[in-house]
């Protein structure tokens, strides 16, 4: 009995150990992904080669545009969207963490139980799982 928790916990943690290794090459990889365009595209800029192909994979320069709400701005330009006939890009959304701890405490301050205003809107539900922690020396 004690053998097969032991060797469920090991599974457990040496999966949610290599996630994390995984998830810090990840963020390594990506790094380099971005060092090796910016030097790819300083090179083709500076020899004026716009595009190429290499090794099956044709490359090419181009430029994209990337655009965000400012924070500062953001009623303005979700009023100026609708304005506009745009109103369908905005979505609200609701962070679920941040709704997981605010029912909880709802539910804190009314005896454990969804308070009434909240009933049939959101879903609740209990689903057991395991902490891990470094154990104390």
């Amino acid at each position: 009995m004690v053998s097969r928790v032991l060797e469920a916990a090991t599974k457990l943690k040496n999966l949610k150990d290599r996630k994390a290794e995984l998830e810090e090459i990840t963020k390594e990889v990506s790094a380099e992904i971005e060092s090796a365009e910016q030097e790819l595209l300083s090179i083709m800029t500076e020899d004026e080669i716009p595009k190429f192909v290499h090794a099956g994979t044709s490359f090419s320069m181009t430029n994209k545009v990337f655009a965000s709400a400012r924070a500062d701005k953001k009623d303005e330009l979700f009023e100026a969207l609708r304005e506009n006939g745009l109103g369908d890009l905005i979505k609200e959304q609701v962070n679920a963490q941040s709704l997981r701890s605010a029912v909880i405490e709802q539910m804190e301050d009314n005896d454990d139980e969804l308070p009434k205003w909240l009933d049939g809107l959101v879903n609740v539900f209990e689903k057991p799982v395991i902490n891990l922690r470094k154990a104390g020396k």
